[in-house]
């Protein structure tokens, strides 16, 4: 695994962090999929100020993170054998899995339901944190609730600024979009959030898994369902055929179809689900920045291969062409 220098980030520097950590405050830190945003998932008082520096409604659960399977075990209620196939397969990765917590995962964490997301991150800064840490991590994107998640510790700084204790700059990023939701809390899995793992490679390893299209709780089973999410503060407008808004200036992401009215800027998004999702946050990021009245977005797919980045666009755009 590479080290943390290749990172450009010290043992000192996760040292300071670490122990910002276990005195209650608020670290960013990097991890494959977006940059977190952390705090000791056992002290109520530190995950609070988690929601009050996003702005994130108490109903939103949050990703309790892990380095090793001792820390699983204090945050876990029970470990079914789906989820210990699913570890031992995609961990450290892009996949959480929410499982019956232990009554020492404090309420806030999850909503006020009884189960909790657990994730082992592949990065290596945010193991080495998390292992100096000693505590189980509870962290959210490290943005403002609904907006654009952040692949970047510039990002972080511009949408939270003060409200961190501490950024760990480890860098861009390489998976770009959240990690895949799955719970395991009844007989068949369900997912609740399309991620950096496909619903096919999960069902290579545990079989059949349902979807959960949306939340008829208060609190959602998972981070990520609120409607309106991964937003530009510029209006977003996922498109066919070319056919992007005619008035004002905008911007267009084009896989392989032009637009077919004149646009200010035209970025070119690869064809492929990998590289797209690596590029997507940050491009929205940039051309965010640039006061353009919108920015249209060609609907990338057809293919099941394509669900996590759809339902990201979803969830950001305005309108759906």
């Amino acid at each position: 695994m590479n080290s943390i220098e290749q990172f450009g980030v010290s043992r000192d520097e996760i040292r300071h962090a670490a122990e910002l950590l276990r005195c209650g405050k608020l670290v960013a830190f990097p991890t494959e999929t977006v940059y977190g945003l952390g705090a000791n998932a056992l002290d109520p008082a530190a995950v609070t100020r988690v929601f009050e520096a996003k702005g994130r409604p108490s109903t939103s659960p949050i990703i309790v993170h892990v380095s090793n399977r001792e820390m699983v075990e204090r945050v876990a209620l029970s470990w079914p054998e789906k989820a210990r196939i699913l570890a031992e397969r995609f961990w450290p990765g892009p996949l959480t899995l929410v499982v019956l917590k232990r009554s020492e995962v404090p309420d806030v964490v999850t909503a006020g339901l009884p189960n909790v997301g657990v994730r082992m991150p592949a990065h290596p800064v945010a193991l080495a944190l998390i292992e100096a840490a000693q505590v189980p991590v509870a962290a959210p994107s490290a943005n403002r609730f609904t907006e654009i998640s952040p692949t970047t510790a510039e990002h972080v700084q511009r949408s939270l600024g003060d409200r961190v204790d501490y950024i760990l700059d480890g860098g861009p990023c390489q998976v770009g979009i959240e990690s895949t939701v799955l719970s395991l809390v009844n007989e068949i899995p369900v997912l609740l959030r399309p991620g950096g793992v496909s619903r096919q490679q999960i069902e290579e390893f545990v079989g059949l898994i349902t979807s959960l299209e949306q939340s008829p709780q208060a609190a959602h089973p998972s981070p990520g369902m609120h409607p309106r999410h991964y937003s530009p503060r510029t209006s977003l407008y996922l498109v066919c055929d070319g056919h992007v808004p005619i008035q004002g200036r905008g911007a267009y992401l084009q896989i392989s179809l032009r637009p077919l009215a004149s646009v200010s800027e035209v970025v070119m998004m690869p064809n492929n689900v990998a590289a797209y999702a690596a590029r997507l946050y940050n491009v929205l990021h940039i051309l965010d920045a640039r006061a353009y009245d919108w920015i249209a977005v060609e609907t990338p797919g057809p293919g099941p291969e394509w669900e996590a980045i759809l339902d990201r666009l979803r969830r950001a755009a305005n309108s759906e062409a």
